[in-house]
Formats: C-alpha cells, structure tokens, sequence
C-alpha cells in the first residue's frame, strides 16, 4: 500500500486547488425505504458542515442508486431531489446487484466530481469519518479505505465468520483490505482507472487495490444498522466471497492440480503397499476400503469439476459482454 505524503501528488496547484474540490457520495440502495429519511438529514448535516467549512465546493452532491428496490425507495429519493439539489438519484432499470449499482454510480459521477465517496445506506459506516478521508485527499492520496477499528457490536458468530471471510479472501489470492467493506474514496484519477476494468463479474472489494496511485486508511468504529435487513445474511456472504476468489484468482484451480498431482503419488504407494500384501499371502477383499476410495475419489472429482465449472461460468458471461448495468434516470443538479 502507497502511504500518501503531506503533498499534493495529484495537481500542481497544490491545497489551494483540492480545498474547493467537487465531492460526490454515492450511496446504493436496495429496499431502504426505512433507513433513507434518517441517511439523508445525517448526510445533509455533514455535507453542509463540509461546505460551509470550505472543506468541498458547494456544487458537491450526495447520489442515491436505486437497485431495482420493490418498495418506496425510489419515490423518497425522488422527493429528496425536489426538496433540495444537494441530493440527486440514479434508478437503475431493474435490480442488479449491490456491486453494480456501486460501479454505476461511480461511473456516472466520475465526470462530475473531483473527488467520490462510497457508503452503504445503512448508517453503519462512520460518516464522520469522512473528513479524516477528505484531508488524506487534499495530502495526495487518490484512494482511501474506511476500515473497521473493531467489531465490538457484532455477535460471536458474526466476528468469526466476518474476520474470516478476508482470511480466506487472502488465502485464496483475492488481495483485499482487511475489514474494509465499500466505505471508501476515490479521486477523479482513481475513478478513471477503475473505469478501465471492464469485467462482468464484478468485486470491488479486490479491483480497487489493483488501481495503485497513493493509498491510505482511515479506522472508524462501525455501528448497528439504523433500520431494516441486513442484505448480506451468512448464505449471501459465502456467494459474494466465492465470486470474489474465482474473480481474481486462479489459486483454486492450481489447488485441483495439485490435488490431482497428490491423489496420482498415492495410487502408488497403494499399489505398492497392494503387491506386498499380495505376495505375503496376506490379501484379503476390503469391501470398506474399496467403498471408501470410491466416495473419496468421486467426491473428489465432483469438487474438482464444481470448480472449473464456476471459471468456465464467468468466462461464458465475459464473452458475452453483457451490459452491467442500465441507468433509467439520472437526478443530479450541476
């Protein structure tokens, strides 16, 4: 990671230049209609406070993506729009994932902001955390990761299956941040960069850190959702982190061959531990080692193909070239 300097790397005007910057937050929603009024006075107060402070420009907006939502998330934004500019929405033409919304937003703000924040509607991100992302900006820092100082509000098993979800992440090869979700900024130069990624099967979470340029970290401390269902239960979270690995990383399938590589030097020693016995007049059928072998090495074989299967998968939706995402509406004011 790229610890930023206390200069701006980014422009030559230098502090003078960013302290004026355009900031956009864009904020995915799917089913947030409880949460939203909440989201967005907190959102507005910070956002005010961050103009008045000369912090941002005054043409800075927060954007709203509705995913395809089935409830009135899509009307409150709407609303928020007509009551007062600060506040714009994109509606996505049908529901499309968290990860796409999150990629539509930022790509339809990336020619209006000099700078773009991205947050979960939920209030469980810090937004205050925000100033700290902001000043590591103006320092020269393209990208910045909000991350997890603890999970002191999490129970056991969601701590256990949470820490270990980067673990495995890692392991497998898929670098990430770890304890960093979507909470992060992103420059103009960051945003252009991340626009070059053109795959459909999409993980932020590992395409971002690809992106390079100065990095840094702000640690906050993340609270309980405001209102509403978590949209990542445990079942969700197993899906998200195997379309991470098979994403971004190959290590799966080098562990088929190295399984294969291991299971080939085993028949071997079987073999050879196999004539020995016959020879010492000691051969006896072994009905449940031979049932055995067969569950094993089936189940094997099964698992071996389960995983190719899952890359075959994304390279057939890769070459289709399938749209991400389609935009029905875009609210914003400039």
């Amino acid at each position: 990671m790229k610890i930023c300097s206390g200069i701006d790397m980014r422009s030559s005007a230098g502090m003078e230049k960013t302290m004026s910057s355009i900031l956009y937050v864009v904020v995915p929603c799917y089913n947030e209609e409880e949460v939203l009024p909440e989201t967005s006075k907190r959102l507005k107060e910070k956002m005010t406070s961050l103009i008045a402070g000369n912090v941002i420009s005054d043409r800075s907006r927060v954007i709203f993506v509705n995913d395809g939502s089935k409830d009135s998330t899509w009307s409150i934004i709407q609303k928020l729009h007509q009551e007062n500019a600060l506040f714009g929405g994109i509606n996505l033409s049908r529901n499309r994932g968290h990860q796409n919304a999150l990629l539509a937003g930022l790509m339809t703000v990336k020619d209006c902001a000099d700078v773009a924040i991205s947050m979960d509607a939920d209030l469980q991100d810090d937004i205050n955390a925000m100033d700290e992302m902001l000043q590591k900006f103006h320092n020269g820092c393209d990208i910045v990761y909000g991350v997890r100082s603890k999970r002191a509000t999490d129970t056991p098993f969601k701590r256990i299956t949470a820490e270990g979800f980067y673990k495995v992440m890692n392991w497998m090869g898929a670098n990430t941040v770890y304890n960093h979700a979507d909470y992060r900024l992103m420059s103009k130069r960051a945003l252009e960069g991340l626009a070059q990624f053109k795959e459909v099967n999409l993980f932020l979470r590992g395409i971002v850190p690809m992106i390079g340029y100065p990095t840094d970290v702000v640690y906050y401390e993340r609270s309980e959702r405001f209102a509403g269902e978590s949209k990542y239960p445990l079942k969700k979270m197993l899906a998200f982190a195997m379309e991470g690995i098979t994403s971004l990383s190959n290590k799966p399938i080098k562990m088929i061959t190295n399984l294969g590589i291991f299971v080939f030097l085993m028949s071997f020693v079987i073999l050879i531990y196999s004539l020995v016995r016959h020879f010492m007049g000691a051969t006896i059928t072994g009905w449940t080692t031979i049932i055995a072998s067969i569950w094993a090495i089936g189940g094997l074989i099964l698992l071996s193909l389960g995983v190719i299967g899952e890359y075959i998968g994304k390279i057939y939706m890769e070459t289709k070239e399938r749209p991400r995402y389609i935009i029905e509406q875009f609210l914003n004011e400039k």
